[in-house]
């Protein structure tokens, strides 16, 4: 494994989310496994968050580079991807999260126990 492929694994994940979009979901609690950055076959780290890598077509982009040689599952990261962003895919994290009990609920004891 390469120096720089190790520390994108290592350094992907803070409490078990990522420093992604503002407006993306959270995915805590989904049980979604956020995956950590990747290279894809080009030598662009996908899913950084840091949108400009030396070896993107993007920052060597002319008149005479094919839009096609960015397309596909090689260009999207599965976690920390803009399409989180969407109020459909918010909507798909949410759906996933477990409900936190009613409101004034003791985790552990049950105060209207022989109340009634």
């Amino acid at each position: 494994m390469s120096k720089k492929r190790k520390k994108l694994e290592e350094n992907y994940s803070i409490d078990g989310t990522l420093p992604h979009q503002i407006n993306s979901p959270d995915f805590k609690g989904t049980g979604i496994t956020i995956e950590p950055p990747f290279i894809n076959s080009q030598g662009v780290v996908i899913g950084d968050s840091l949108y400009a890598s030396p070896n993107s077509p993007l920052e060597q982009w002319s008149e005479d580079t094919d839009p096609a040689v960015m397309s596909g599952d090689e260009w999207v990261h599965p976690t920390n991807d803009i399409g989180w962003n969407t109020s459909e895919n918010r909507d798909l994290v949410e759906s996933k999260k477990k409900p936190k009990g009613y409101p004034f609920m003791h985790p552990t004891k049950d105060v209207s126990h022989g109340k009634d």
